[in-house]
């Protein structure tokens, strides 16, 4: 019996040996050989604060490593990129990466990381279960960003429990403006809202955040600015 054998692939490795002739005759047998992983995990975890979940994960090496894509799905929804973190390219040592992801929602989300080679490979590494972005401890209204801004900036706000909901925009001489929000309602959670600025002109105005359930108020005003 004569016996060849034939490097078909590198990525991954795959080896066929041809035989010809004996009493069972020719034919083909293919053998996979693994080839070890570009970037080893050793660990992905998840912290979370108010409506920001951080992702910290370590490799313990990397071999023609490009990066990090980082995915992010809610019990609704596919798995969709928010992210991308540059990998080290090929090292022998552990190296430590952090993704934060910012201004969520209330509730539950998966995230996964697709690491990607340089010749375009790419490989999932997925976080244990879901991550949970709870029910805030109190009423808070941020401060706009960008400000100063031009058109547009956004105001998150926080709410406890289920109101009622306004929030008016005032000029520096204290005339109602607009109304982004009049009186909706709106379950308890993290919330953000955008304002286009782009018919008014340049100065200080104001936001005033109304809620209101069992007929009780909580009000909270701040400024921005606007420039053109």
């Amino acid at each position: 019996i004569t016996f060849y054998l034939i490097l078909l692939l590198t990525l991954p490795a795959m080896l066929t040996a041809q035989y010809t002739g004996g009493y069972y005759g020719g034919g083909t047998s293919a053998i996979i050989i693994n080839k070890p992983l570009p970037v080893h995990l050793s660990s992905f975890t998840s912290i979370v604060s108010g409506r920001n979940i951080k992702l910290n994960w370590v490799t313990t090496s990397e071999q023609n490593n490009s990066g990090f894509d980082i995915e992010r799905k809610s019990t609704e929804d596919n798995f969709a990129k928010v992210g991308f973190i540059e990998g080290k390219g090929t090292v022998n040592t552990p190296s430590n990466y952090s993704y934060e992801d910012r201004n969520l929602q209330t509730g539950k989300y998966y995230y996964r990381l697709k690491q990607i080679d340089n010749n375009g490979n790419f490989e999932y590494h997925n976080l244990s279960g879901s991550v949970e972005i709870g029910i805030p401890a109190k009423f808070n209204l941020s401060q706009n960003y960008p400000n100063p801004f031009n058109p547009v900036t956004k105001i998150n706000f926080d709410l406890p429990d289920d109101n009622k909901i306004s929030i008016e925009i005032y000029n520096i001489t204290g005339k109602l403006v607009t109304k982004l929000l009049n009186n909706e309602f709106r379950s308890a959670g993290y919330y953000t809202i955008y304002f286009n600025g782009s018919s008014l002109s340049s100065g200080v105005y104001f936001y005033r955040f109304i809620a209101e359930s069992n007929g009780k108020q909580t009000i909270i005003t701040k400024h921005m600015i606007l420039i053109k």
